[in-house]
């Protein structure tokens, strides 16, 4: 059973999947082709995980992991280049 907390994690590997970087759609359907199983066990967050995930990267903004909106196309995110 997957958690809020998780998707951080799978954003992440996502991201680094993507060579750094890549948009909210590319991110989403990553998460859903590698943890399709996992989502589905989860309850209600099967059910708000793809407003979760943009939670998981506000958080990962927060902790500098991702780069700020402002530094970012529309719609992209993006790893700092110490976490690419």
């Amino acid at each position: 059973m997957a958690s809020r907390t998780e998707l951080q994690e799978w954003v992440i590997e996502a991201l680094t999947a993507k060579g750094g970087a890549a948009s909210i759609v590319e991110v989403a359907k990553h998460i859903w082709q590698h943890h399709e199983s996992e989502l589905k066990a989860s309850g209600d967050l099967f059910y708000t995980w793809q407003y979760d995930m943009r939670w998981a990267c506000t958080k990962l903004r927060e902790r500098k992991i991702v780069q700020a909106a402002e530094s970012s196309d529309r719609g992209e995110w993006r790893l700092k280049p110490q976490f690419a």
